[in-house]
């Protein structure tokens, strides 16, 4: 059995190779958890509670749900929470204005007024506790559970910086008013104060997770879109009346009617009328198909030609149109070989650098640097590794690609399938249409002997522009004014017919 979850909270790939340790420990489950999409696949034994997986997550500090419990295919928006796109651009626009001034105060002498040390210190002061709040927060939990992610990284660099400047602005001489700050590669002393550091770091990580969080907001978008394809509304037949329901309540069995340019509301077959279907969306092939009796259409698609009569064979998610979304979902939640070496990396990346800033803090005092120094040295080693491109830019790039397939009508069924595809060198298309614009026109018109060709023109397009077929709209788009017709009839599957200028 196969459960999917939602697991909400976590900010980085160590959170989510955390979430994916912890599970595959319970007997029989075998999990992948995915950073990107923040789900995770879990096969177990049939039978199985799902609410040991969600308590085994909520063992590691976060929380689960099972997207049936709350939400639909690709909608993100009921759980954004701290780490949300909104929330993320709301923190970094306003650490950016308040972390400016804090900047140019400290790295230009001539800037330095009377008192500036006070005024930098007030305008960090908001951006280390609020700005980076979702830092210090995920940091907090994850101690608590024994572990360190990303976000430990950026909480302790961060807050380093401002507790030092915090102890040189009251004991250690910077507080008092003249004092300025010159430029140093390796720090000056007790009197230099770092608030720039922990401003800046802070605003570029923030604006870091903002884009990562809005490329994933963006991919789920393409998703809804993709199901957004399907009808709202639906035409029933009922005892011979016609009733408008909401497509949630139609069932297997029932009988709708579908007029010309409208979308075919769930999968079916055809028990009265004839047309011709737009079937694009699902095979890429522009010309429309013509259906009779008997015959099956999907839903999703669209009735370009006459009127349909259509008995459901599939609602729900057995649609060939939630099924395409589906495996949407499976690739995105999948892992490509590239991403699971990230995923490891990742795992040893965070302690090894925190022990490598430690060891660095060690190393310049062991060779007679000053405590300012290796404070310094130390910190720049936190501060550069905070933004772990590897362990973000591989599950967002691989997210992303398929949900931008997605929504150009590109079904990729899963990342390796993806990551494959820089092996390609020869790209073969079976459908001309494929490759088309989607719109017929007329490029020759071959008028019998004696025939005169504008009046041929003429006329066809006359009775072609009383008809609703692609074909049709080709022909009437010949002439600018068409000549009216009468006596007009349309004849499923031969054509049509009509008296035009008498």
């Amino acid at each position: 059995e196969t459960v999917r979850l939602d697991v909400h909270g976590m900010s980085c790939t160590s959170c989510a190779m955390r979430v994916e340790k912890r599970l595959n420990q319970l007997d029989g489950v075998e999990a992948s958890v995915n950073y990107a999409t923040e789900k995770a696949t879990v096969h177990v034994p049939e039978g199985t509670d799902h609410q040991v997986l969600l308590d085994a997550v909520a063992a590691t500090g976060y929380e689960a749900t099972l997207p049936d419990a709350h939400r639909g295919h690709g909608d993100h928006a009921g759980h954004e929470g701290l780490h949300g796109a909104a929330s993320m651009r709301r923190r970094a626009v306003v650490s950016a204005v308040l972390s400016l001034p804090v900047l140019v105060l400290s790295m230009v002498p001539a800037t330095q007024f009377t008192g500036w040390q006070w005024v930098a210190l007030a305008l960090a002061t908001p951006v280390v506790t609020w700005g980076a709040w979702p830092f210090h927060r995920a940091t907090a939990t994850n101690a608590r559970h024994g572990a360190a992610t990303m976000d430990t990284l950026v909480s302790v660099g961060v807050g380093a910086a401002y507790l030092w400047s915090l102890w040189a602005l009251f004991f250690g001489g910077a507080g008092m008013l003249g004092m300025r700050m010159e430029w140093s590669f390796t720090g000056g002393g007790s009197h230099e104060i770092y608030l720039e550091v922990a401003g800046v770091v802070t605003t570029f990580v923030l604006a870091g997770h903002y884009l990562e969080a809005n490329a994933k907001k963006q991919s789920s978008a393409a998703l809804r879109a993709l199901m957004d394809l399907g009808a709202k509304t639906v035409t029933l037949l009922r005892d011979g009346r016609e009733e408008q329901v909401p497509i949630d309540d139609v069932a297997v069995g029932d009988v709708f009617v579908v007029r010309p340019g409208e979308t075919i509301a769930t999968d079916g077959e055809v028990v009265d009328g004839a047309s011709a279907v737009d079937e694009s969306m699902l095979t890429g092939e522009s010309v429309p198909v013509e259906v009779g009796e008997g015959d099956a259409v999907t839903g999703a698609t669209v009735n370009v030609g006459g009127r349909l009569v259509v008995r459901a064979t599939a609602v729900g998610s057995d649609t060939r149109l939630a099924q395409m979304a589906r495996l949407v979902e499976e690739a995105q939640e999948g892992k490509a070989e590239v991403q699971r070496l990230a995923d490891r990396v990742s795992a040893w990346f965070v302690p090894g650098v925190i022990a490598l800033a430690l060891l660095t803090f060690a190393g310049w005092l062991v060779i007679g640097g000053t405590l300012t120094q290796a404070f310094v040295a130390s910190v720049a080693v936190l501060i550069i590794a905070c933004p772990c491109a590897l362990g973000l830019a591989t599950p967002t790039a691989l997210m992303v690609g398929t949900g931008r397939g997605a929504q150009l009508g590109i079904l990729i069924k899963g990342p390796q399938v993806l990551e494959s595809t820089r092996r390609i060198d020869t790209v073969v298309l079976d459908k001309t249409g494929t490759v088309t614009t989607g719109e017929m026109r007329v490029v020759d018109v071959a008028p019998a002997p004696g025939v005169e060709i504008g009046r041929l023109r003429a006329l066809a397009a006359g009775v072609e522009h009383a008809s609703e077929h692609p074909v049709a709209r080709a022909v009437a788009a010949l002439v600018d004014q068409p000549l009216p017709v009468t006596d007009f009839a349309n004849h499923p599957g031969m054509g049509v017919s009509g008296v035009v200028d008498g």
